[in-house]
């Protein structure tokens, strides 16, 4: 009898978050296609083994992991075009952020990222628009971060955005974040409302601000090797699976926003929506970056943006 193909399927958050769900629904379509020709195990955190986040690059690219996801920040020192997708105040909505990644713009991204290293992408789930939370003062404008000490994902993009916000920017991984939270040497940080609350910071936080300031996403990568030596029809059925996964987490995420933001101020945090006037000046502030961009990375991506 021929063994069956193992599928090892790994995440970095609880089982209850819609990452997690979502690599559920794909195995479950699998086992339901194929039954015992696929053999499906899930890591659904694999912070909870001793491994940081960003351990789930190197798992899956040496074959640990058949497949995970991981914000694209964390790829940007090895695939540069990716930090075009962290510039700040890039997409103006959901809507247009997921025409792009689905779009001409998440197509290119897919090729600079699998010419460099050994995955197959299929999908991008959405981490989406990230906003600031700090244990010190309500955040209004740019002048009200100075001096913060703020955890940002290891992208020079996101650095910079906060350092020309005023603050003290500090590149570091997730699992290193939220133990500097606990014990309160870090004044801030930057997640969506889901991340905020699936990782407690909410606790430590009293202050969120919701500034949209970044979306980013989360590509759905595969073992190069293991993924093409599957028979075609395995092939595609993953693929289908995981576009029909990406519609399934989106929607999730919709909801888990608006009930973090619950949870957020059933703990009694504050909650800040900035006016139209606050917002322009976190924008004007970060002009000098998007300037830069222009020169960076040239008229071609930017071209790749659907209208909002």
């Amino acid at each position: 009898m021929t063994k069956p193909i193992q599928i090892r399927m790994g995440g970095y958050g609880p089982a209850t978050t819609g990452f997690s769900k979502s690599l559920k629904f794909i195995g479950d379509k699998l086992e339901a296609q194929f039954g015992d020709r696929v053999d499906i195990k899930y890591v659904w955190n694999i912070m909870d083994l001793g491994f940081k986040g960003e351990d789930i690059l190197w798992l899956v690219e040496h074959g640990l992991l058949t497949l995970g996801y991981q914000s694209s920040s964390y790829l940007t020192d090895r695939v540069p075009e990716l930090g075009f997708v962290d510039l700040p105040f890039l997409f103006a909505n959901n809507a247009q952020a997921r025409a792009a990644m689905d779009g001409e713009l998440g197509a290119y991204l897919v090729r600079k990222i699998e010419d460099r290293i050994n995955y197959r992408i299929l999908g991008w789930f959405e981490n989406g628009f990230r906003h600031i939370s700090n244990k010190l003062r309500p955040i209004h404008l740019p002048a009200d971060m100075k001096g913060m000490k703020i955890r940002v994902l290891p992208s020079e993009i996101q650095r910079r955005t906060f350092e020309l916000l005023g603050a003290n920017a500090m590149r570091m991984d997730l699992s290193e974040a939220i133990k500097m939270v606990v014990e309160g040497a870090l004044d801030a940080q930057e997640n969506p409302l889901a991340n905020t609350v699936t990782y407690g910071v909410h606790k430590f936080h009293k202050y969120h601000t919701l500034t949209s300031h970044f979306y980013i996403s989360r590509p759905i990568f595969f073992h190069r090797d293991s993924y093409d030596s599957w028979p075609a029809d395995l092939q595609q059925a993953m693929q289908k699976a995981v576009k029909e996964a990406v519609e399934f987490q989106r929607g999730l995420a919709v909801e888990e926003h608006t009930q973090s933001l619950k949870a957020i101020l059933d703990a009694g945090c504050e909650v800040l929506e900035l006016t139209t006037a606050e917002h322009k000046a976190f924008a004007d502030a970060v002009q000098p970056l998007l300037d830069e961009s222009k020169k960076t990375y040239g008229d071609e991506m930017f071209r790749m943006l659907p209208r909002a």
